[in-house]
């Protein structure tokens, strides 16, 4: 019982930062973004990112430890296809593979100050409610950010698992790449450990995450590139389980 009022108190702390952070750095992003050109604002909100993962461990305990960056490419836009738990690796992936073309609900535009400092990034601004013209727009814009050297974070499981799980992943970001012509870029995490979905409560301990090898689209169909990367999480799940590999 204390333990859970401890790490309350804490995660309402860590928000109280989170929140006046955002709004401080989303003032900055709508004052100065006219200005910068469009790749070079990516790493200004990118600041914003390494802010949030340092006030979280610092208030609520929660480290981290990254395996396989060496497989992150430097020289050519890639589609990220990572496993969903928390909106933890949305904020680590955002800064780890810039510059990165944000893909969110269209609603969210219109929340004040972050809302109007993400359009000014040029997002990906979906339709939930429109299935398929929202996966004819993330094809056509999608392709066009990649071919802009943006690269793209897809969560193929739609929305956020339980920790120690994950769901049926879709073929959407598999469909991306092969039409962009570019490779895939696998990640796996354990973040819903630390950072539940669904609750304002953060855990202390360590998120674990690990980039794969790239998955390469050439002369291959999206089912083949999106079973690829499937077998690559089924082969890496000691990462979500905190099992030896």
């Amino acid at each position: 019982m204390l333990k859970r009022i401890v790490n309350t108190l804490r995660s309402l702390l860590f928000y109280a930062g989170y929140f006046v952070a955002t709004i401080t750095i989303s003032v900055i992003c709508i004052l100065v973004f006219g200005f910068i050109p469009l790749k070079r604002r990516f790493f200004i909100y990118a600041a914003w990112c390494r802010f949030v993962q340092w006030w979280l461990r610092l208030v609520c305990g929660v480290r981290y430890d990254i395996q396989g960056a060496e497989h992150i490419p430097k020289d050519t836009p890639v589609v990220v296809l990572s496993t969903h738990q928390s909106a933890w690796e949305t904020i680590f992936l955002y800064d780890a593979v810039l510059p990165v073309c944000p893909i969110l609900k269209k609603e969210l535009l219109n929340i004040p100050f972050w809302g109007w400092a993400m359009r000014l990034q040029k997002p990906i601004a979906i339709d939930r409610s429109k299935p398929r013209e929202a996966g004819r727009s993330l094809l056509r814009q999608g392709t066009q950010r990649l071919t802009d050297g943006l690269n793209i974070v897809i969560f193929p499981e739609g929305s956020r698992s339980p920790a120690g799980e994950v769901k049926a992943l879709s073929r959407g970001g598999a469909k991306l790449a092969v039409a962009a012509k570019v490779p895939v870029l696998p990640v796996i995490h354990n973040a819903g450990d630390c950072w539940p979905a669904h609750t304002l409560i953060k855990h202390p301990g360590v998120i674990r995450l690990r980039f794969g090898p790239l998955i390469p689209t050439s002369e291959k169909s999206a089912n083949e590139v999106s079973d690829a990367y499937a077998a690559w999480v089924a082969e890496n799940m000691d990462i979500i389980h905190g099992t030896p590999q």
